[in-house]
């Protein structure tokens, strides 16, 4: 089996290099609107063209991801984790992004404010990227040829995008969205005429749901910048010609029949007469089958999250799955616990890709584009013997287990403890009170010599010798130990503890 096939990043990168193998450097595409606070799906935008990159670096080329953030988008909605300056952000709906102020003060724009959101998310998942904001492509006017060639071309682009969208467009449509110099408005205005010197004017008189515009009338010229920016589906394909992009991917409505991707390839090949980049699409992340949000904020956001799951367990957990597939995600602590344990299982896998299961080399690989394993102390291990003692000084002493070792997991087991994440078996205190009957029977012939696993198989077979089911001798255990229920694997909770210590403590 060649590494190609091994899992869909080096597959891509393959492409890449069998495409243009003389190129000096690859570039990597890939962007977002930030228009709200990031999730799991916005994390997609950046790690799988990191991923594809990591992969094309591995195979001894360089290649670089630059990212586009799209704060020239309308702002269309107020998100509501700002919804309490909804009244402060409402009156600049329908400008771009980067023209809305920032309510809390930290930020040039609301788009910034998202994206500094956005990049402590990257940082700690260590996607090293080349951000740009859109309008500073602008500014360097690499757009400029491609908007002039819209207009040069314009029956070809309406065409293009009617056939490619399935929508007919209006008699006076324009690809071009100017900014109106007196509301500031982006989603508002609409091209009413141009010359053959790109000179143009414009109305500003939209109406839509959210906003409407001015009534102002105006002018400006293709050669300026920050007057203007070229519709969706002309401005991503030539973001792609001019930053000669050798691959880019979006999410699967992009994709589909009618989405602009179709658009993209028709305006390379037709208009710009040049092959374009290759495309690749990706599924979902869906947070238990419904899409997250950015402006509606469902579901946990990531600068939460990457305080509570180590980010390369959240890269691993990513791209372990193939890349149309649809992730849904289900953030229940027991599940994010189970996620953790994965990614530590994955760590140890070792052998020949081509000698393991489909399973295990999607997961080798996953592993090995997220990055290693920092902590050798099992995370619910470390859950455990911190909730036993709630000092990680005695963990260290006790147990044996380094600060070193502990350092990377500790501050993630606080801040489940500190936001009550802790899962119901872990949440406990060992609070032993005196054994009873059975119990009582049990630890005074436990051989306290044994490990865990002997430990745990003498309660079953103890059980077994006294005619009652495993289930109620381990309920009357831990009824005993944690003053409840439930808890962690016993075996090994009695032997983390000590067992000389427990039987003490309850005989």
């Amino acid at each position: 089996m060649k590494p190609n096939y091994y899992h869909w990043a080096y597959r891509l990168a393959s492409q890449v290099i069998e495409r243009s193998p003389n190129k000096e450097e690859y570039v990597i595409m890939s962007g977002a609107t930030t228009s709200g606070t990031p999730h799991l799906g916005t994390v997609c935008e950046f790690l799988f063209p990191y991923a594809i990159k990591k992969a094309i670096e591995s195979m001894g080329k360089r290649a670089k991801l630059v990212f586009a953030l799209d704060i020239m988008d309308a702002f269309d909605k107020v998100p509501s984790v700002v919804s309490e300056y909804e009244s402060f952000l409402t009156p600049h709906l329908g400008k771009p992004l980067e023209r809305v102020p920032d309510p809390y003060g930290k930020a040039p724009s609301l788009g910034e404010y998202f994206y500094y959101q956005m990049k402590e998310v990257m940082d700690a998942m260590e996607v090293k990227a080349e951000v740009v904001k859109a309008s500073e492509f602008y500014r360097k006017g690499l757009p400029i040829p491609y908007a002039k060639m819209a207009l040069d071309k314009l029956d070809l682009v309406k065409r293009i995008v009617t056939e490619t969208s399935g929508r007919e467009l209006k008699k006076d449509w324009m690809p071009l969205m100017p900014i109106c110099s007196k509301c500031g408005r982006i989603a508002t205005t609409r091209v009413t005429k141009a010359d053959k010197d790109y000179n143009c004017e414009y109305a500003c008189d939209v109406k839509l749901e959210y906003t409407q515009g001015c009534g102002n009338i105006g002018k400006f010229s293709l050669n300026e910048p920050d007057k203007y920016k070229i519709f969706w589906r002309m401005e991503w394909p030539s973001r792609m010609a001019y930053m000669n992009v050798d691959i880019e991917g979006g999410g699967v409505d992009h994709f589909t029949k009618g989405g602009s991707w179709d658009t993209a390839v028709a305006m390379h090949r037709q208009v710009f007469g040049r092959e374009p980049p290759i495309g690749y699409k990706y599924g979902f992340v869906l947070l238990e089958g419904k899409k997250f949000s950015k402006s509606k904020g469902n579901g946990m956001g990531m600068n939460e999250m990457i305080r509570l799951v180590p980010p390369r367990v959240i890269s691993y957990h990513l791209l372990k799955f193939d890349l149309e597939q649809n992730i849904d995600f289900n953030p229940e602590k027991e599940n994010i616990l189970a996620i953790i344990e994965d990614y530590e299982n994955a760590s140890r896998i070792q052998g020949k890709p081509e000698e393991m299961s489909k399973a295990d080399v999607k997961k080798y690989f996953a592993y090995s584009l997220a990055g290693e394993r920092k902590w050798k102390c099992l995370f619910r291990d470390a859950l455990m013997y911190y909730q036993i003692s709630k000092d990680w000084s005695i963990v260290n002493e006790h147990y044996g287990i380094s600060k070193e070792d502990i350092k990377e997991v500790a501050p993630f087991i606080e801040q489940w403890i500190a936001k009550d994440f802790v899962p119901d078996d872990y949440n406990f205190s060992y609070s032993p009170e005196k054994a009873q009957g059975i119990v009582r029977d049990f630890f005074e012939i436990l051989d306290a010599s044994k490990d865990a696993e002997g430990i745990h198989n003498a309660i079953y077979d103890f059980a077994k010798s006294k005619g009652i089911s495993g289930g109620e001798m381990f309920r009357n255990l831990y009824r005993t130990l944690l003053r409840k229920e439930r808890g962690p694997r016993l075996g090994k909770l009695i032997y983390a503890i000590g067992a000389e210590k427990v039987k003490g403590d309850v005989l």
